[in-house]
């Protein structure tokens, strides 16, 4: 049987200095150094500035250890270290064992050799990344393109070293994340010690599941030291398999079939239960168990269906026989420093995501290949994962030392991974294919012009390499079944002009930035609308707290130098401020343009949801940028750095409700209420539309029966604005709609006819009153006139079942509060403290309100 011991006990130091300090592994540089007062605090105010000297500094780590004679007696010892980042060299007791250069992988030394009875010594060196990177840019003789590399942050002026560390990209920085190019050990080392046989991986392969028969076969790799037939058990969901093996000396993989009748099938949020089994093999040899693992995961089919239309061509996830509309948001790492995000934090994330109905989360290729506990959360909750290799907007070195490291990254990563039912799709890269453009000299992001021809067909041999051939071959051998997808957005793989994507493209996904980056208006996400939408998004502030966390008071104005150091878009403030501009009343001080800035975004995300869910089943999917923070920043978050709901949190949840009802006034004088279920029966029931004034008095009355079919979308009752308004001001009526069933009011939804800035408002009056509520506290609200955007703030940290809204007259609103908890249930009813309310009046100026 194998035995398993961390290491725990470490201490650092700079390489040119004397001193050792106590070190936290997992762990980094920069931590360490936090930990042990030698930095101020990295994301404090403009520190970022003041810390780039780390990375140009050697670093080492040490421990000692004593093994035990029980230790020394096994015939396999072995150090395993699932993380070093990123180029190190290791050693035990003065010998060096290996050196590694690539933060994604576990590396792996034989140990028994070295290891002596008592106490031991492990090294670790950590080079510079700088250092060791800038002479291969110098070798290789061009710059290769990195959008988001701030290497003038670092003091390297535009020399873009990135692309040669297969290390997370964003630690070099991005249009959201500060630049901390961190060294370290940010995944666990351990020893190992085994005699006779090891289980190295069990691998749950599903051939073919449906709800009457699960046929699976279990793929398990076994490491001998010489020949003998043995006994492999396999057992889960109650059942037992066996068959006997004859094992070679050295590395074996062996195949056991099984299967399950009417198994519990995995399904995703909103569609099902998230049905999971653990299977446990075992090696017998004798009678006894020798080795065995366990594995958890959920059975379920799965597929990306691309099939012809009369538009184009599908783009989908297909779960279970169920065509999927994917709602949800883009993930990045969740901290700069990875170790310093712990099993609350990540489940914090994955419970918000399920609290504001999402179904997906892309894990985008600028990050890392996330920690386990972040898939199981997904697989425990029913969230689909979409996972990117670790690559994103830029172009790639070639070689054969690269790109065998490459493959020994996606090879790992995916055996790693493969077991999760959450996992429906694995993608090469993030925006390299547009950007590039290799077959469309009209388009992409001006890369390719920069290069001769000769240098031109050399970059993309280096592409193709890496991201259609090594990519795609990993997931093909060692994930049978699993769908790959080359890069994120495309049409499809043809070799041609057809295959780069644009925002109008009838085939793949899209990712839609007319709206922000080119400035267009609201409006066009209601045009530009694909098969599915991968990307979009709109920055806001985090709320006033926390901001406070990095800024002083005398900090807050926009164009104060910790306000531009935590916005990482070179026109991110300016663009903000514009569209705010456009759309909303001015804010009346900077804490009220923090708010407003959320409102704005809010706004934007409703309106590109709900186009997108309106067109389905043409587009299927919707996942908006960006789901959460690595630190505190301006950016495009619906949750700040901290886990707090930002305004597009809320709105979001509505908009993503299984059964929605969404209004359309973009159709040329005429407003559209339509009717989107991703519920898979028919829904029936009445729509019951009024025109009311801000006084809450109702002026005019629709009624129309309304049925739709299950998982589809369509438009239930067109009314024409002429005869909605007639005389009346737009400034100071709603359009609302409510769909009403056997289950009672079952969705609603409102429509203003002018945007936020042009509404008369007069300031409300809103009463709160508390009572107990299901072991918590609940709030009801009532005002005397129209209250936009009704914003409550907590004492405790946690979140309210709605936030973000309009409340009008004779139309109380009930709110419960969540406190956030870091035991298995991440909110639990509470009593929210201190509550403070305030609408959109508060916090815009007094001579603008009407």
């Amino acid at each position: 049987m194998r035995s398993s011991v961390v290491l725990d006990q470490w201490r650092f130091k700079a390489c040119d200095q004397e001193g050792w300090l106590p070190a936290k592994v997992p762990g980094c540089v920069h931590t360490d150094l936090l930990r042990n007062e030698q930095i101020p605090a990295p994301f404090y105010g403009t520190n970022e500035q003041e810390l780039q000297w780390i990375d140009k500094q050697d670093w080492e780590y040490e421990t000692r250890f004593v093994a035990g004679d029980e230790w020394l007696s096994h015939s396999r010892l072995e150090l395993v270290m699932e993380g070093l980042d990123t180029y190190a060299e290791v050693s035990l007791n003065g010998v060096c064992l290996l050196q590694t250069d690539n933060m994604f992988r576990t590396w792996r030394a034989d140990v028994k050799r070295l290891l002596q009875s008592g106490s031991n010594h492990l090294h670790i060196r950590f080079r510079s990344p700088v250092k060791e990177d800038l002479p291969k840019l110098e070798q290789l003789g061009y710059s290769l393109p990195a959008t988001n590399d701030q290497s003038e942050a670092g003091g390297l002026g535009n020399r873009k070293i990135s692309v040669f560390a297969r290390k997370a990209p964003y630690h070099y920085g991005w249009d959201w994340g500060p630049r901390f190019v961190t060294s370290g050990i940010w995944r666990p080392v351990r020893l190992e010690a085994w005699s006779g046989w090891r289980m190295r991986d069990v691998y749950i392969q599903q051939q073919k599941v449906t709800e009457q028969e699960a046929k699976l076969c279990a793929v398990v790799e076994i490491e001998a030291e010489q020949p003998e037939e043995v006994q492999l058990r396999l057992s889960g969901g109650g059942q037992v398999w066996e068959q006997t093996v004859s094992l070679a000396a050295g590395e074996n993989t062996v195949r056991l079939e099984a299967v399950i009748a009417e198994p519990r099938l995995w399904w995703c949020r909103g569609l099902g239960e998230p049905a999971l089994y653990t299977f446990t093999a075992e090696l017998l040899a004798g009678g006894t168990v020798v080795a065995e693992r366990s594995v958890r995961t959920g059975l379920r089919q799965v597929r990306l269906v691309k099939e012809k239309d009369t538009y184009g061509s599908t783009f989908y996830i297909e779960l279970n026989g169920v065509p999927v509309f994917a709602k949800g948001a883009n993930h990045i790492p969740n901290d700069s420093f990875l170790t310093e995000v712990t099993e609350e934090r990540y489940r914090h994330e994955i419970a918000s995501a399920v609290e504001a109905n999402m179904n997906m989360l892309r894990v985008w290729g600028g990050g890392v290949y996330e920690d386990d506990r972040f898939y199981e959360l997904c697989d425990e909750y029913g969230v689909l994962v979409w996972q990117d290799f670790m690559f994103a907007c830029s172009m790639y070195p070639g070689g054969a030392a690269f790109q065998s490291n490459v493959r020994e990254e996606a090879v790992q990563n995916v055996k790693r991974l493969r077991n999760h039912p959450s996992i429906v799709l694995w993608c090469g890269n993030n925006e390299i294919d547009i950007a590039w453009s290799q077959y469309d000299d009209e388009r992409g992001w001006g890369w390719r012009r920069a290069y001769s021809p000769e240098l031109q067909a050399r970059i993309w041999a280096d592409y193709e390499a890496i991201f259609h051939r090594i990519l795609p071959e990993a997931v093909e051998q060692y994930a049978p079944g699993t769908d790959y997808w080359p890069s994120s957005p495309m049409v499809e793989l043809t070799g041609d002009i057809h295959q780069h994507a644009t925002n109008s493209t009838t085939g793949g996904d899209i990712h839609y930035w007319g709206v922000w980056h080119a400035v267009e208006p609201f409006a066009n996400y209601n045009i530009h609308i694909g098969r599915f939408m991968s990307e979009y998004g709109f920055q806001s502030f985090p709320e006033y707290r926390s901001v406070r966390a990095y800024a002083e008071e005398g900090d807050m104005e926009l164009e104060s130098p910790v306000m531009l150091s935590h916005q990482k878009n070179g026109h991110g403030n300016r663009l903000i401020k514009e569209y705010m501009e456009l759309y909303m009343k001015e804010s009346k001080d900077f804490p009220s343009f923090l708010y407003m800035s959320q409102v704005l975004q809010a706004e934007a995300m409703k309106i590109a949801i709900e186009a997108h869910r309106r067109r389905k089943p043409y587009c299927m999917g919707t996942l908006y940028w960006q789901m959460n923070d690595c630190w505190p920043v301006a950016s495009w978050a619906s949750m700040d750095y901290y886990g707090r709901w930002k305004a597009t949190q809320y709105a979001v949840k509505r908009s993503f409700e299984d059964i929605l009802l969404s209004m359309d006034g973009t159709l040329g004088g005429m407003v559209g209420i339509h009717l989107v279920s991703d519920r898979l029966e028919p829904v029936s029931g009445t729509l019951q539309v009024r025109l009311l004034n801000f006084a809450g008095n109702v002026l005019k009355t629709w009624s129309a029966p309304a049925a739709i079919g299950g998982n589809t979308a369509g438009c239930t009752l067109t009314l024409s604005t002429g005869n909605i308004l007639a005389e009346l001001d737009p400034k100071e009526v709603v359009l609302m709609a409510e769909l009403h069933t056997e289950e009672g009011i079952i969705a609603r939804a409102s429509h203003y006819f002018v945007p936020s800035k042009q509404l008369k408002l007069s300031r409300p009056s809103i009463t709160v009153t508390r009572c107990e509520l299901d072991g918590g506290i609940a709030l009801l609200l009532e005002t005397d006139v129209l209250a936009k955007h009704v914003w409550l703030s907590s004492e405790a940290e946690g979140i309210f079942s709605d936030n973000n809204f309009d409340l009008l007259p004779g139309q109380p609103a009930t709110i419960l509060f969540k406190a956030r908890s870091d035991g298995n249930q991440p909110f639990l009813p509470a009593d929210p403290g201190k509550v403070v309310v305030r609408s959109m009046a508060d916090f815009v100026k007094e001579d603008t309100l009407s």
